[in-house]
């Protein structure tokens, strides 16, 4: 948890990617962690072996490196096949094609899960995201303009999304 956390607040400041202002706690994130489930509602992580530069036998372990959430939209229980995914990659690790492999991954679990409507919450600002999202057939589905005023800065919000289960 405290490495996912890392990696959420490796974006706040850059005003791209959340609308969080200031950093978040590993406290503040455990009910957000525990309403995850590995049959409805995943959170992945990827992980890779880290080394301290003095040799690979003394390494420091795997870290986390990205993560992906799946979340319940609006909460009612009409919407339990449509979920909000949710990428996080740490800045050391931004492209190099993991946010398509977990984008990948998240299409093909969606029928294990029971999930047939995938959305993204973007800030259209956030091309590169927008990108990603639309090399995988997901559509514009809505634009909330001036929803969110970062540091005096409105800006709108486009929900994305994309059907992933068989109509």
């Amino acid at each position: 948890m405290p490495q996912i956390v890392a990696i959420y607040n490796e974006t706040i400041e850059s005003r791209m990617v959340t609308a969080d202002l200031q950093p978040v706690t590993v406290e503040s994130r455990l009910k957000w962690f525990e309403e995850h489930t590995p049959d409805a509602r995943p959170l992945w992580v990827m992980k890779a072996a880290m080394t301290d530069g003095t040799s690979s036998a003394q390494g420091k372990g795997d870290q986390v490196i990205a993560w992906l959430s799946f979340q319940s939209f609006y909460g009612r229980p009409a919407y339990d096949s449509t979920a909000e995914i949710s990428i996080y990659i740490s800045s050391r690790f931004r492209g190099q094609g993991i946010g398509s492999l977990l984008i990948e991954k998240a299409i093909a679990a969606c029928p294990e899960i029971a999930v047939k409507t995938l959305l993204g919450f973007v800030f259209a600002h956030n091309a590169g995201s927008l990108n990603l999202l639309r090399k995988y057939e997901f559509e514009q589905w809505a634009l909330l303009p001036r929803v969110a005023n970062l540091d005096g800065i409105e800006r709108d919000l486009v929900i994305m999304g994309r059907r992933v289960g068989s109509d």
